[in-house]
């Protein structure tokens, strides 16, 4: 049985200034980074088979301070990477909302019919998360796997193992920062632990 132990990257800058990122990248607040250390805490007693990690910054530096001084070398996979939003990145959700409402409301609200000229749909992410689950489960046979990403791919991808559509995508729970959601995958999957914090009030397991 493989455990996929998936988590989102830590607080960044432009988290805290409600700028949406997307493939662009902003440093880790102080906050961040010591959210990131307590998932690490939790995570201490869990060997790792593998560690994949989304290419930004700052899903790098979260898996580095989750590993710790663990010897876990990081797999690099762009399949990983957040849903790619053209010309809003940078941009405030406040802007965006004003700006393009019409769009602005798909992607919250109906994004089954949120369409972007300049980044990708929620069906273009979802093929990049399928991709991204068949290599890690062709390279890993069972053992517990760390995937640091990002909230839109973690939302398809549970929508994935859900059979969830794309209407449902946002379903609850809402993914914070460095939560956590630990998926069994076997001849049957099964989700386990979904978008929980615990560590951040409680100081880990």
């Amino acid at each position: 049985m493989i455990r996929l132990f998936v988590t989102r990257h830590a607080e960044t800058d432009w988290n805290r200034q409600r700028r949406l990122q997307g493939w662009k990248d902003s440093e880790l607040t102080e906050t961040g980074i010591n959210n990131a250390i307590a998932l690490g805490h939790r995570l201490r007693d869990i060997k790792f088979q593998s560690v994949y990690v989304s290419p930004s910054t700052r899903t790098i530096k979260t898996a580095e301070l989750i590993i710790g001084d663990r010897n876990y070398p990081m797999i690099i996979d762009d399949c990983l990477r957040e849903i790619h939003l053209g010309e809003w990145e940078g941009q405030t959700q406040e802007f965006l909302e004003k700006e393009y409402s019409k769009e602005y409301n798909a992607f919250w609200n109906s994004p089954h019919l949120y369409q972007s000229e300049t980044g990708e749909s929620f069906a273009q992410l979802q093929e990049r998360v399928q991709k991204a689950l068949k290599r890690i489960l062709a390279e890993n046979d069972e053992g517990n796997i760390l995937v640091v990403t990002h909230t839109v791919f973690i939302k398809s991808l549970l929508a994935h193992f859900k059979q969830f559509p794309l209407e449902k995508l946002w379903s609850p729970p809402f993914i914070y920062d460095t939560s956590l959601t630990i998926i069994e995958v076997d001849t049957e999957s099964k989700i386990t632990v979904e978008g929980d914090i615990t560590h951040l009030s409680k100081g880990g397991l």
